[in-house]
């Protein structure tokens, strides 16, 4: 009976309420959509890189390194000789090393360059593998692998070809004009900064560092379908694959006790959550500010039930009339913002629902982020209970309003 008569009541003053309920659905949309994604960019973030056991690098902090080997964010300290990196590679325990050698760009993108391992052990997400859009992995110095971001916002296509700049910035005064590359490959979008990334042979990195004439040469032996060989000297970071995982910490000693030269490794996971650290305040930031919007909302929803209350004396003598006490009347009050929230928290989670499956492939293009849509989650439903609670709290001011008023209609009647 209550019910009805809350939805009866509701409907009789439809206009305030559907404002009322409009307000509620941006404000639980809102703290709904910020909790989903703050959860799921942890996770994305985390994912950056899976699969990877250790980063090596020249002797350094553990977020330096990771975000110039991972990230493409600044730049080494020093770089780890070529020796070093044979000797990391045939370690124990270790299954497989990716080199990576940095410091040259391509209009403002970073050029990394690495081998075939790059293409064959590199992984993101849950563990997925690179994946080719068109073309194929390089073969020749003067070959190129571009991310997907690279082959969209500069247009270029397999076949085409490019010149690396020395340096990082979006402007650089010297190009290697003499050794321009050749676009063999683009991958596929990971949402990673896999996507910005120019990739060349560390024999390519080699090359295009060459006097003029030696560049003349090479280019004359790869035009005869020769495949010269290279002296690399050293190399920015490794990533390592170890057989045991297990062994991980064992392993990461030995190299930061590395006597040939001072090392530094690092396991992703701990590095990637040390980083996450440094952005927990925005995070807070924005749930702070979602919840101050929906207190606001369910604010102007006491505000507006507690204006009803004065015009509704005739409804209410009527109620007392029939033989509704005092609480009666405050159950109906708290019942009629109840409906108001469940409404509004049911209509808000199909919403984003609906948004993050419209918007999910959009967001792990643009912007690296991997959001499940699912909404429907332990986290999610007990933030609708609390909405639900925070509501029955706020309803008491109106609905005290209205329970007082009961009391004195009926000490008027006898």
């Amino acid at each position: 009976m209550i019910l009805s008569l809350a939805i009866n009541s509701l409907k009789s003053r439809r206009a305030s309420v559907m404002l009322t309920l409009l307000s509620i659905i941006v404000s639980v949309s809102l703290l709904v959509s910020v909790e989903h994604i703050r959860s799921q960019a942890k996770e994305s973030f985390s994912r950056t890189i899976s699969d990877v056991d250790i980063i090596v690098g020249a002797r350094t902090g553990q977020t330096n390194l990771l975000l110039y080997s991972i990230f493409r964010i600044g730049s080494p300290s020093n770089n780890l000789s070529w020796e070093s990196y044979q000797a990391l590679k045939n370690a124990n325990n270790v299954s497989w090393t990716i080199p990576l050698s940095l410091g040259d760009s391509h209009r403002g993108y970073r050029v990394v360059g690495t081998t075939d391992d790059y293409f064959n052990h590199y992984k993101f997400g849950n563990k997925q593998p690179l994946s080719f859009a068109q073309g194929q992995a390089f073969a020749s110095p003067l070959q190129a692998v571009i991310g997907a971001e690279v082959a969209r916002k500069l247009n270029y296509d397999v076949g085409d070809s490019l010149v690396i700049s020395h340096g990082i910035g979006h402007t650089s005064f010297h190009h290697h004009d003499n050794s321009p590359f050749t676009v063999v490959g683009v991958l596929d979008s990971t949402g990673t900064p896999v996507d910005q990334t120019v990739h060349v042979s560390l024999a390519g990195i080699e090359a295009m560092h060459m006097s003029e004439a030696d560049q003349e040469a090479l280019l004359t032996r790869l035009s005869n379908g020769e495949t010269p060989e290279f002296d690399v000297k050293s190399v920015s970071a490794v990533l390592v694959g170890l057989e045991s995982k297990i062994q991980a910490l064992t392993v990461l000693r030995n190299i930061n006790q590395y006597q040939g030269e001072p090392l530094s490794a690092i396991l992703p996971g701990m590095a990637l959550a040390e980083v996450w650290k440094i952005v927990g305040n925005v995070e807070n930031l924005l749930r702070v500010i979602s919840i101050l919007i929906l207190l606001s909302s369910l604010l102007g929803m006491a505000t507006m039930l507690l204006t009803s209350i004065r015009e509704r004396h005739r409804e209410l003598a009527v109620l007392r009339a029939i033989g509704a006490g005092p609480l009666v009347i405050f159950i109906l009050i708290q019942a009629e913002a109840l409906l108001i929230t469940v409404l509004a928290c049911a209509i808000s989670m199909l919403l984003v629902w609906l948004s993050l499956n419209l918007g999910s492939q959009w967001l792990s293009q643009t912007y690296g982020l991997f959001v499940e849509a699912n909404v429907f989650t332990l986290q999610s439903l007990s933030l609708v209970g609390i909405v639900c609670l925070a509501t029955m709290v706020i309803a008491c001011i109106p609905a005290v309003s209205a329970f007082k008023k009961a009391l004195q209609q009926g000490l008027q009647v006898k």
